[in-house]
């Protein structure tokens, strides 16, 4: 007798048995999950969910009806943290088949690396895993550098000093691959904080930093991004700047009141050691402008304030350049996933006052708009400020807890949206 359970999709509404707006119902033949009237996609993931949490590990999904997205939204509530679940995926035609696929391995790597403890994924093991990542999406289109330890202070990167990676995709340039360091993106550098752990200088309550594993998911989030954008095709050159350090206890952590000098002479008082990330991210972001893109992204799980506003599920996007916002938020449409804009503006830019330095990192006064004076801060250290740069407060990458639509830890979400915001750019250029 077969252990796979088979799932059916049906257009109707469940029978009244199965309770009122039921989203799943069974059978001598298996499930049913139902798309009556005020269902969406989300009913197939929750249904992915229900099957999961009741110990059902094997499905087929069976039957007429099952499309690329429907597909799709089964296998994003299927999937637990764990990797304990199989499914049988129907056949499509070849490019949704290709797309499908496509989906999967990008995302399976962003929720694996975000799973991951501190331990397996420190910040060498993460920049090598990113770099092997999006150099086994095009062999022959990618080379990498990562910098570490003293080479970094070397180069003037005062605010990592852990590891970075710089990797470049370089498409229809087979022939004529170069040192990394030598030939400017035609397109874009994301660039992302990849903050391994963080313990604060202060540590927090455990049940606060049982989560901090994820504190890299910006990283993970557009790592996992730009392996789609290759898959579906991406066809310009793009460099990938991965800031990589852990925030732990130690000899020579930062303290309140230390200064950082930046490469571009901006002076950084530290007046909050849990405002780590910024200060990596800043290097990043310096790099990435002296590359003269013509676009700059940024991902990172940046503050607590873009949760608290937001939630898990969506991730914030602040900018200056209104026409690149709407292109954001429409392309996060195109792909059904949760993206939504908070404020950004030149005064926030004067909300980060200090005494001994340029700026402090941190915002002072009460009921401090935190997610968009972090965001202020990352503008100091992008040359054109105004134009061609996204910053994205990745809240939705990582839940301490399962919901009915997601199992507990890493999401994946986003990696679509920055994957075609990444083809639409290059296309356009």
């Amino acid at each position: 007798m077969s252990n796979t359970m088979s799932v059916f999709l049906s257009q109707e509404a469940a029978a009244p048995q199965w309770g009122d707006k039921a989203i799943i119902s069974f059978t001598e033949t298996g499930a049913t999950v139902h798309l009556g009237e005020g269902h969406d996609l989300g009913a197939i993931q929750r249904a992915a969910r229900k099957l999961d949490s009741q110990g059902i590990s094997n499905a087929t999904l069976a039957g007429e009806g099952w499309d690329l997205e429907s597909t799709w939204a089964f296998y994003q509530g299927y999937r637990n943290s764990k990797k304990s679940t199989q499914v049988t995926l129907p056949s499509l035609g070849e490019q949704d088949e290709n797309e499908l696929n496509a989906r999967i391995k990008a995302s399976n790597w962003t929720r694996d690396i975000i799973n991951k403890s501190a331990e397996e994924v420190a910040p060498r093991q993460l920049a090598t895993m990113a770099a092997e990542f999006i150099k086994s999406t095009a062999p022959e289109h990618v080379t990498y550098r990562i910098v570490k330890d003293k080479d970094l202070l070397t180069e003037g990167w005062e605010g990592i000093f852990a590891v970075v990676a710089v990797l470049n995709v370089h498409r229809h340039a087979a022939t004529r691959l170069h040192p990394l360091v030598t030939k400017c993106p035609s397109i874009c550098v994301p660039s992302s904080k990849g903050i391994t752990f963080d313990s604060v200088l202060q540590p927090e309550p455990s049940n606060f930093m049982s989560a901090m594993k994820a504190d890299m998911g910006g990283a993970g989030t557009i790592t996992g991004g730009l392996g789609l954008a290759i898959m579906r095709g991406l066809n310009k050159r793009v460099k990938l700047i991965l800031c990589c350090a852990e925030n732990m206890v130690s000899g020579r952590a930062l303290k309140l009141g230390d200064v950082i000098t930046y490469k571009n002479g901006k002076t950084v008082e530290i007046m909050n050691t849990d405002a780590e990330g910024r200060l990596v991210l800043a290097d990043g972001l310096i790099y990435a402008s002296e590359q003269n893109p013509e676009l700059i992204i940024d991902c990172a799980t940046l503050t607590g304030a873009a949760k608290n506003a937001l939630g898990n599920d969506y991730h914030a996007i602040m900018s200056f350049d209104d026409e690149l916002t709407h292109q954001a938020l429409t392309n996060a449409n195109q792909e059904k996933e949760g993206l939504w804009p908070l404020p950004l503006a030149d005064f926030h830019r004067g909300m980060l006052p200090s005494n001994f330095a340029d700026l402090s990192n941190i915002s002072s006064g009460d009921y401090s708009p935190g997610a968009s004076t972090a965001a202020a801060f990352l503008s100091y250290f992008v040359t054109d400020y105004k134009k061609g740069w996204l910053h994205f407060d990745c809240a939705g990458t990582y839940r301490k807890a399962g919901t009915d639509k997601w199992s507990a830890g890493a999401t994946g979400m986003g990696i679509r949206t920055l994957a075609r915001l990444l083809t639409e750019q290059a296309q356009t250029k």
